[in-house]
């Protein structure tokens, strides 16, 4: 397994404060969730945990079930190419969700490469490590869609409540790489070993530093 294939977004490689504080939000499947040799039922979360990470016109999203380290909990992991672009003229749309450039198994073929105004801005990654301790499971989102009603402007000094407010709902279908075909692409996955997971979150940014650091 490439060692690329890692959670979205680590807060421990950037220098700007992340976000701590009370927030709304829900991750579930009842369709069921499937992660090999660990879960294969319904799933919900019950998040309370929300931190953001803006980094340049970056900003990563991670809403998790308590505010232990990442290798230890459940948690949605949501990394946006370009605050600016969705803030501009994205909100209240039906956003496509994609792999991130570099999430590929051994073997795979390049992904093909897409016009930028058709590249997918948003990434999403649902981390199992309570749930299926010590299997490194990581199901990453191939398909669907994310909408923001409001979005955090990624400026860490952002005095106006309105613009540190983040509003979203997403309705994906995630899945292991791993179970892709030795050679085809990593969204390549059997429809069987797939899982749809929707929900929202909802919180304002607060710069600080979380109750414990992003691995």
């Amino acid at each position: 397994m490439s060692a690329r294939l890692v959670v979205l977004g680590a807060c421990a490689a950037l220098s700007l404060g992340c976000s701590l504080g009370q927030g709304d939000g829900a991750v579930y499947s009842d369709g069921p969730l499937r992660a090999t040799d660990c879960w294969n039922a319904d799933y919900s979360m019950r998040p309370d945990f929300f931190a953001a990470v803006p980094y340049r016109s970056t900003l990563q999203i991670r809403v998790q079930r308590g505010s232990d380290l990442q290798e230890v909990s459940d948690g949605l992991s949501v990394l946006i190419d370009d605050v600016d672009i969705i803030r501009a003229e994205k909100l209240d749309v039906d956003l496509s969700v994609a792999l991130p450039p570099g999430v590929e198994p051994p073997g795979s073929p390049p992904p093909e490469s897409k016009p930028e105004e058709l590249a997918p801005l948003v990434h999403m990654a649902l981390y199992l490590q309570r749930s299926c301790h010590n299997q490194n499971t990581v199901l990453y989102a191939v398909s669907g869609t994310i909408k923001f009603q409001a979005l955090f402007s990624g400026d860490p000094n952002e005095t106006d409540a309105a613009d540190k407010y983040t509003d979203a709902e997403f309705d994906v279908m995630v899945g292991d790489p791993r179970d892709a075909a030795l050679g085809d692409p990593a969204d390549a996955i059997p429809p069987e070993l797939l899982s749809r997971v929707r929900g929202y979150f909802r919180f304002y940014f607060e710069r600080g530093q979380p109750g414990q650091p992003f691995p």
